[in-house]
């Protein structure tokens, strides 16, 4: 398969491609699958430890050379002052978990500004799982500093997760 980098010396400008070097080039970097999850139910934290928001999307890569490109957007609410909440990307093989990436801020009230602050994170993300099993993408959240509430899907608003699987 043909990548950008190492182009066939026949593929230049002017010149008309094959059927079988048009399908070269579309078998690189390309979108193989796509798996969309959606979650709307608030929830409250007042743990340090990470657990589930719920936005959870499972996808099977069909190659170990595959790419994973994670997007991600969860509404985010703070309930007082030096309340700082934070969300974790976990993936999930064959029953064993592995962090992909912590956003320790995601949402934080500073001491002596207005409570019950309002936001979001939007995460986009690189992953190689290096596999053909069953992957699961979860998001997970923690209260990271404070006394007050860290909520996730703020008043219902609907979570976003989408997998992107791409050819290497």
């Amino acid at each position: 398969m043909a990548t950008p980098t190492s182009l066939p010396a026949t593929f230049v400008a002017g010149n008309v491609l094959t059927a079988a070097q048009m399908n070269d080039l579309r078998g690189a970097f390309r979108i193989l699958q796509v798996v969309t999850a959606t979650y709307a139910t608030q929830t409250g934290t007042t743990s340090a430890t990470y657990a589930t928001t719920g936005l959870t999307a499972n996808i099977t890569p069909s190659a170990t050379s595959s790419k994973l490109l994670i997007a991600c957007h969860m509404p985010c609410a703070i309930s007082a002052t030096g309340t700082i909440g934070g969300l974790r990307l976990v993936q999930t093989i064959s029953g064993s978990d592995t962090t992909l990436g912590t956003w320790a801020y995601a949402l934080g009230i500073e001491a002596g500004t207005s409570t019950n602050m309002y936001g979001g994170q939007t995460i986009l993300y690189e992953a190689s799982p290096n596999t053909t099993s069953a992957t699961t993408i979860t998001l997970h959240s923690a209260r990271t500093a404070g006394a007050g509430i860290f909520y996730t899907n703020t008043a219902s608003q609907t979570a976003t997760l989408a997998l992107f699987e791409v050819s290497a």
